[in-house]
């Protein structure tokens, strides 16, 4: 399983219903398990975004696919990163010349 961070803005929209916020995660939970991935860990945040998933996600394309499943509904601005752990780093690090 690879590892991805996405990051949420809320739109106008997303603030004026933030209080339905904690149901939206429950939901997408199901969403997320019903396609072979997995929420780790959800954070609020404060300054550039609002809201983070640690998310483990079989491939890029099912990573890119819930966030587009997110994002579709309006209530938040997406962005997707692969994650690399420490381990993988260092595979990556010792391949260099």
């Amino acid at each position: 399983m690879a590892n991805f961070v996405m990051l949420f803005r809320f739109t106008r929209q997303g603030l004026e219903k933030v209080k339905q916020s904690p149901q939206r995660i429950d939901a997408f939970k199901k969403v997320f398990t019903s396609h072979g991935a997995r929420i780790k860990e959800v954070y609020a945040m404060l300054g550039e975004y609002d809201t983070m998933f640690l998310v483990e996600a079989p491939d890029d394309e099912t990573a890119a696919t819930l966030s587009l499943l997110i994002g579709r509904d309006g209530n938040v601005r997406a962005e997707t990163h692969r994650a690399f752990t420490e381990e993988e780093f260092r595979k990556m690090v010792a391949q260099l010349p």
